[in-house]
């Protein structure tokens, strides 16, 4: 018996059933986990915070279209055309 390094649920792993780089997912908070290491079995969670940060800017685009106004870095665009003409 293992535990998730997220919030230490016991994990039912038997380590003649598992290899090196598998990946797992905790029954309780839903995490991913790789295996790391076996006998004995070792978990690392993977990380998702690339993913969270792709959420957030398309979220942030939805807000922008919804209210109408252009993102800034678009204006800050348009700003340095209009300089050059």
């Amino acid at each position: 018996m293992i535990r998730c390094p997220e919030c230490s649920a016991e994990i039912d792993v038997d380590e003649d059933e598992v290899e090196e780089g598998e990946i797992l997912s905790c029954p309780e908070c839903e995490s991913e986990l790789e295996v790391s290491q076996i006998h004995p079995v070792h978990l690392n969670i993977i990380s998702d915070d690339d993913d969270d940060d792709d959420d957030d800017e398309e979220d942030e685009e939805e807000e922008v279209a919804e209210n109408g106004d252009l993102p800034e870095k678009k204006e800050e665009d348009d700003d340095e055309e209009e300089d050059e003409e």
